[in-house]
């Protein structure tokens, strides 16, 4: 017999999840299905992000980091270590430790606000008289009946034509989170927010990293003038990376990987790794969904066509996250999830593309929300900019990192915040600031004349503002 829901959402990502949760706390009857499993073929929701993206990165950047503190770093503060060390599988294992951990204290809230999980496939079977039949197929099959459906399966690793990921010599950023030896040389194909984090993690650690990337420029969505504070950061540390590259024939051997590509300068190179990492974007993930059955559109590079609302061409049927249109971003999916929710109980949910923060969690970490300096000038914008170096910051001389910049850009009429840009440490918290400042439509002048605690990274964010008007505290 079909157990009927109000709302069936397919996918627990951080947009699943997320719209799951809140469609429940507005008292609708709510399931999430989700197939991810653990080592032990547990449930294992919290979709990329919290498996193999965003949670386990950060927990191999925080390993990483202390490791190259300890070797280089800690001398000036007067610590005496001894020789260091890494072990590599405990760094997994607490990595893992800490991606279970997540995975619970979602099946916890599931559980606390009362949605009802399945684990195993979704996938549309057919409409029926006031919604639609979902089959979950897994150890316990399932059929399911909803009046309103949430599609929220993500995205996944886009492989490089004719070279497909075994993650053990070639890998996705599920392959890359699982290395259990530090490689001697290691490969890493795009120079996006995975291969910079990913090649990061291994650098520190030991492994000689090579990033080749297709595009003549550096970062070509980040502020010109941040992307090369950070290239200069990266090309110190020892990080090699390759722009303007025409990647060849991929060849897999005992020995390694083999990639042969014609550098910027139109000169045939071979480089030779251990490991190769491809970070080449990713591409929605409707596999399986069965979406012909009743009809869902899809464009050209298999995502769901959604509208403002994020409302699919079928009625009762939505979809969010890394399977629609925007940036693939696990806060813009959470945004989407809350917001359909919402819409759903007949409220106004509310998403801002203009105001979504990106962060690279680098060292120096790079973050920035609204429009580059790049893109004022293309859309002929008059503006003002500002800016303020870590460098004359206390507090980051207190860190001993004092890499980097923010940078403020504003309306020349009404002093409108249009854009902030920064790369140096900490500033994917700092980012928030201009976040909220952007949402409210706050000027250049307003976060110059709240205080700021002292001494804290912040008051770079108020110098800089300061500087939009060439006025400075910073005496």
């Amino acid at each position: 017999m079909s157990k009927q829901f109000d709302v069936v959402v397919i996918g627990a990502g951080p947009g699943g999840y997320i719209a799951a949760i809140r469609a429940a706390q507005l008292g609708m009857n709510v399931a999430c299905i989700d197939e991810a499993q653990n080592a032990q073929g547990g449930a294992a929701p919290g979709g990329t992000c919290t498996n193999v993206g965003c949670i386990p990165s950060k927990a191999l950047l925080q390993s990483s980091e202390h490791f190259e503190h300890a070797q280089l770093h800690f001398d000036e503060h007067g610590i005496s270590t001894g020789k260091v060390a890494i072990d590599v599988s405990k760094m997994i294992a607490r990595k893992d430790a800490i991606v279970k951990q997540n995975n619970d204290g979602i099946l916890y809230l599931f559980k606390k606000n009362k949605v009802t999980f399945f684990h195993g496939r979704g996938a549309f079977s057919k409409a029926v008289e006031g919604g639609y039949e979902i089959q979950v197929t897994g150890k316990n099959a399932e059929t399911l009946l909803a009046k309103q459906v949430i599609v929220a399966t993500g995205s996944n690793a886009r492989p490089l034509p004719g070279v497909e990921f075994d993650e053990q010599q070639i890998l996705s950023n599920d392959g890359a989170l699982a290395v259990n030896a530090v490689p001697k040389k290691l490969g890493v194909i795009g120079s996006g927010v995975i291969g910079l984090e990913m090649g990061s993690v291994w650098r520190r650690l030991g492994a000689d990293v090579t990033v080749l990337e297709g595009m003549p420029t550096f970062l070509a969505a980040v502020d010109e003038q941040v992307a090369k504070e950070a290239k200069k950061a990266f090309d110190k540390q020892g990080l090699k990376i390759e722009l303007g590259v025409k990647i060849g024939d991929i060849k897999k051997s005992k020995k390694g990987v083999t990639v042969a590509y014609t550098n910027a300068k139109g000169e045939a190179v071979n480089l030779a790794v251990d490991k190769l990492i491809v970070s080449i974007g990713r591409v929605p993930n409707t596999n399986g969904l069965n979406a012909e059955a009743v009809g869902l559109q899809l464009d050209e590079r298999g995502a769901i066509v959604v509208n403002d609302l994020c409302q699919t061409n079928l009625p009762g049927v939505w979809a969010v996250g890394d399977v629609v249109r925007g940036p693939m971003l696990a806060h813009k999916a959470e945004e989407e999830g809350v917001a359909v929710a919402e819409r759903m109980a007949g409220q106004h949910g509310h998403v801002n593309f203009n105001t979504i923060p990106w962060v690279i969690y680098t060292s120096p970490e790079i973050a920035w929300v609204g429009r580059t300096e790049q893109q004022l000038k293309a859309d002929g914008v008059k503006y003002k900019a500002g800016s303020f170096p870590f460098l004359a910051n206390g507090r980051a001389r207190a860190l001993g990192d004092t890499t980097g910049f923010v940078k403020f850009l504003a309306d020349a009429a009404t002093d409108e915040i249009l854009g902030v840009h920064m790369v140096g440490p900490m500033v994917s918290e700092l980012i928030s600031e201009a976040v909220v400042a952007m949402e409210f439509k706050a000027s250049a002048e307003d976060i110059a004349r709240i205080c700021h605690a002292h001494p804290s990274l912040s008051e770079a964010t108020k110098e800089a503002a300061l500087a939009v008007d060439k006025r400075t505290l910073n005496f």
